[in-house]
């Protein structure tokens, strides 16, 4: 604001004298000067004397353009004047030279100062050297820039996330990865992914701010797109706070790099050679499978008439010792034993599967792989299949092949049921919930009548004799053997009415089960 000499009664003019004030003027840390309506200089102070490398003597009489750089834009100047003619004060920058020549850039503010009848009568001027204050800024800004160039410039999805998850700073590749997976921002999605596969080493890469790198990642996007694998790293580093908060304690505030690659095409060839191991692996199971169907059924058929016998026997025991009944008895303890002898000797013969291989797995990419293995069968039945995956699904301990086992069986049951089916169509979905993971397989078969949907699950028990294949009915009682194994449930809704849905469910986070009874054959 303009500065008004007229006013005696400022009660700084009533109670300090008037040597004081031209001490303070004269001592100020800051370069003041007054000139005439001209700009002629009237006036300098010390400080002004320091900053410029004038002497008083030397300035005073000369025009204030003495100072002037000729790299100043002229539009400055225009500026300057017009404010301080129409009695405003003005503030900026300027170009100014030093007396030994160099160049020096002031922070300046000129003021009109008034008499009693408001007519401008002086100018005065204040201003200080920044040229350092404004170095330090260019070097900020050019290493900002200098980062930000660097992340852009990453051949992969960059982005820089603080302490508290948020975004920073990201690059285009990030940007048209978010794009590409429909998703604002994946760096979030990933990270929470990562903290659930990592478990309790999440620990150790957030809170104690460790490196990590080659952490892969699988997405599930829907929607019929295909899946997608990436890699991730992350580096932590800390940086000090630039808020007024930090100027005394030094606060920092640590920041992680997360660079994420798209390794799809990789994982595509990779799961080629998988695929055909696991083609092959499969049949071998399969192959064990039927064995232990066929075991079990041969047990079960030995079992049947051995139970009748053994009933006979305790009619025989409830009857006497006569002399026939004793020879008969005798003979039906052989039987007997000699059936219990090859029941256990059947037994012994039984495969078993290996529980001690628990590991985390991802129940997606196990559904995944039992499609993909199943795929010339349902094209052949002309089912179309709609494939809902959760995006973000956590791992679940337990059997890999076992669990592989276990969809592809229900698959197989699904196709089996549409074989006579106007409409066929497949959904299979998985979402997760109160720590539980949840999957449905829905086919449009007939259905199971509501008087069997618990029989179904009971060993030698099967509704496909209709179909032209022979069956023993353990495919649903292996499957709940399986289910049961992994601490989960397996149920036939009963609310659905377009064929047959079978919806289990698994906790998040459980402990390796025991080994498994074996299936009853009694």
């Amino acid at each position: 604001m303009p500065i008004d000499l007229s006013n005696s009664e400022c009660p700084v003019d009533r109670d300090l004298p008037s040597s004081l004030m031209r001490a303070t003027v004269d001592q100020a840390p800051v370069a003041i000067s007054i000139t005439d309506l001209k700009a002629n200089i009237l006036y300098v102070n010390a400080a002004f004397s320091e900053i410029t490398g004038y002497a008083p003597q030397e300035c005073i009489g000369r025009n204030e353009s003495m100072l002037s750089d000729r790299r100043t834009p002229p539009e400055v100047y225009q500026e300057l004047w017009g404010c301080i003619t129409r009695q405003q004060p003005w503030r900026g920058r300027l170009l100014n030279r030093h007396r030994d020549g160099r160049r020096y850039l002031a922070d300046l503010t000129v003021a009109p100062m008034l008499n009693e009848a408001g007519e401008t009568t002086h100018f005065i001027g204040m201003h200080r050297d920044v040229t350092e204050e404004y170095l330090l800024q260019q070097q900020v800004r050019q290493q900002t820039l200098f980062l930000e160039t660097v992340v852009a410039s990453i051949p992969v999805s960059a982005v820089l996330i603080d302490e508290n998850g948020r975004i920073v700073l990201d690059n285009l590749m990030y940007k048209a990865l978010a794009s590409d997976l429909k998703v604002e921002e994946p760096a979030l999605l990933f990270l929470k992914l990562l903290r659930e596969e990592s478990g309790e080493d999440w620990n150790d890469f957030w809170h104690r701010e460790k490196a990590f790198r080659n952490l892969e990642l699988r997405f599930d996007p829907g929607g019929g797109r295909p899946s997608r694998w990436f890699s991730c790293a992350g580096q932590w580093f800390r940086h000090e706070e630039g808020s007024v908060d930090g100027f005394f304690s030094g606060s920092e505030k640590g920041y992680l790099l997360l660079t994420v690659d798209d390794i799809t095409q990789q994982k595509k060839q990779q799961e080629q050679y998988r695929l055909r191991g696991l083609q092959a692996l499969m049949a071998e199971e399969e192959k064990l499978e039927s064995l232990k169907e066929t075991l079990f059924a041969a047990i079960h058929q030995i079992q049947g008439p051995l139970n009748l016998i053994g009933a006979a026997k305790n009619i025989l025991d409830r009857r006497g010792d006569d002399a026939g009944n004793v020879a008969l008895r005798d003979l039906l303890q052989q039987v007997m034993a000699a059936g219990e002898a090859s029941i256990c000797t059947l037994e012994k013969c039984i495969p078993h599967s290996d529980n001690n291989a628990f590991k985390p797995v991802n129940l997606n990419q196990v559904l995944h792989d039992a499609i993909t293995l199943l795929t010339e069968r349902l094209l052949a039945s002309g089912i179309v299949v709609e494939w809902v995956p959760t995006p973000v699904l956590p791992s679940l301990k337990g059997s890999e092949n076992r669990l592989r086992s276990l969809f592809k069986q229900l698959i197989e049951n699904a196709i089996d049921a549409m074989a006579h089916s106007r409409r066929r169509e497949l959904r299979i979905l998985t979402w997760t919930r109160d720590q539980l993971i949840h999957i449905t397989i829905e086919d449009t078969g007939p259905g199971i009548p509501a008087g069997l949907r618990t029989q179904v699950f009971e060993p030698f028990f099967t509704t496909k004799a209709s179909l032209g294949r022979q069956h023993v009915g353990m495919g649903l009682a292996v499957a709940h053997e399986i289910v049961n194994q992994h601490n989960g449930l397996i149920r036939i809704d009963p609310d659905y009415q377009e064929g047959c849905r079978i919806h289990m469910q698994f906790e998040i986070r459980q402990t390796q089960p025991e080994r498994p009874a074996k299936v009853s054959h009694g």
